[in-house]
């Protein structure tokens, strides 16, 4: 089966929530979004799966109606900061030099929600591990974010460091899974679709 790991689309930003921060797309992410959706409305795409936070589930509702797919919502692949009280996109925290970018490179999630990093990529691991099983010979979009996309391929290739790269918003990375247990990588970020819409 082939896996198709997108990390959602722009979102808001929020600081400071009264609770966990769950931000809806910005507009910028609602273009994004749209253009996911143009770039696979051909591709043979069976199911998609989404995490539970709005930035992914309506990253996931374009591409959704263009095949007609009601989206299964996994909640084992949310991101890691889930229930942090803000939400500031990484390229904001590198270009502002916050110290929270500086902890993140770390492998210090503590102002991210204090998730435990092993713990988290287990989780996600066993969760995609999950969905491949259950859909063999098909094609499955999973809309998810960047700390999921890197911890899943991370797993693959055997990198011991968590965060390796930094997926652009609605990046594409695919995942060619075998029933024998074997993965391949097949292509790593993805950004065709949104080149005129990047956020650098």
């Amino acid at each position: 089966m082939e896996l198709l790991l997108i990390r959602h689309a722009l979102p808001v930003r929020i600081e400071g929530a009264n609770g966990p921060a769950d931000p809806p797309l910005a507009d910028l992410g609602r273009r994004q979004a749209d253009a996911l959706a143009d770039w696979l409305a051909d591709a043979p795409i069976d199911a998609i799966y989404t995490s539970p936070l709005r930035r992914a589930i309506e990253t996931a509702a374009p591409l959704a109606a263009r095949h007609g797919i009601t989206p299964v919502v996994e909640d084992a692949i949310a991101e890691f900061d889930r229930e942090a009280d803000h939400y500031v996109p990484i390229e904001e925290l590198k270009a502002e030099d916050d110290p929270r970018w500086h902890q993140l490179v770390a492998g210090d999630w503590s102002g991210s929600g204090n998730a435990d990093p092993e713990v988290f990529a287990a989780g996600v691991v066993d969760a995609v591990e999950q969905i491949v099983a259950a859909h063999g010979g098909q094609t499955v979009a999973l809309v998810a974010h960047g700390g999921v996309v890197n911890v899943y391929l991370a797993h693959i290739l055997g990198t011991t460091k968590p965060m390796f790269f930094e997926p652009a918003y609605t990046s594409i990375s695919r995942v060619l899974a075998a029933r024998s247990g074997q993965r391949q990588v097949r292509s790593v970020n993805e950004t065709a679709h949104v080149r005129d819409l990047l956020v650098v």
